[in-house]
């Protein structure tokens, strides 16, 4: 890790030059005044979001950006930045714009709060009062019923892309597409504790949402027998000691 980062902030971004520069700003602010690192990863972008980033970096020292070579989805873009993360605890947050940064140091010290308990590893956002169109709440709705009904995660918005967790957790945690959405149940299945907080959600005032509906929740059918399967074959440690 480097020395005096305590906190690596990961945005993943997919053509988002109109959000991203004033979401960096937003986030900069936030954490104004503790020792953070800002990672961008732009996830093979056919607009101009890495040259809006790349111009802030003069002004913006603690931002660092990188980029995938093709599209590659959002779960890869995270697993870029926690990798590359220099900090023991990751704030992440979806670049469109529509997770409040402000809730980000909330989720921390919720994290990182002296009576937590000593498994915490993860702080999970659920957005309260989403400023979507009602058919992507419903689909969500649908998605998180059927996900629940069979991982039994107790999330009640594991795709909310705003989260706090400790690194050495998350490293431990498979990869595979679309892996963001399935954390909680991921970490639970070996050992781990995950807390969930309300977080604001804002509309969308630039662009358009990359994903659809019907295909999301398609995917997820998929997605929740391949994460039962994973959680059954896992083994929890609760821990490991050097003697």
């Amino acid at each position: 890790m480097q020395e005096g980062v305590e906190i690596s902030i990961i945005v993943p971004v997919h053509n988002e030059a109109a959000n991203a520069p004033a979401l960096a700003r937003e986030i900069a602010d936030a954490f104004a005044g503790r020792a953070f690192e800002l990672i961008f990863v732009d996830d093979g972008s056919s607009d101009d979001t890495r040259a809006a980033l790349l111009a802030l970096k003069p002004d913006m020292p603690r931002l660092r950006v990188l980029a995938h070579r093709r599209n590659a989805g959002q779960s890869r873009a995270v697993w870029t930045g926690i990798q590359a993360a220099r900090a023991p605890i990751l704030a992440i947050c979806d670049g469109d714009g529509q997770n409040d940064p402000k809730d980000l140091p909330r989720l921390i010290a919720h994290l990182l709060r002296p009576d937590a308990p000593a498994n915490l590893s993860m702080v999970q956002g659920v957005r309260r009062m989403r400023r979507d169109e009602w058919r992507r709440i419903m689909a969500s709705a649908i998605g998180n019923f059927y996900r629940n009904l069979i991982l039994r995660d107790g999330s009640a918005d594991s795709a909310c892309g705003m989260k706090a967790l400790k690194r050495a957790a998350a490293l431990r945690l498979p990869y595979f597409d679309h892996m963001h959405r399935y954390m909680p149940a991921l970490l639970q299945a070996q050992g781990d504790v995950v807390e969930h907080l309300d977080v604001a959600h804002r509309p969308r005032q630039q662009g358009r949402s990359h994903y659809t509906n019907l295909g999301r929740l398609i995917v997820g059918v998929g997605d929740v027998f391949g994460v039962a399967w994973l959680m059954r074959r896992r083994r929890a440690t609760q821990g490991e000691i050097e003697l």
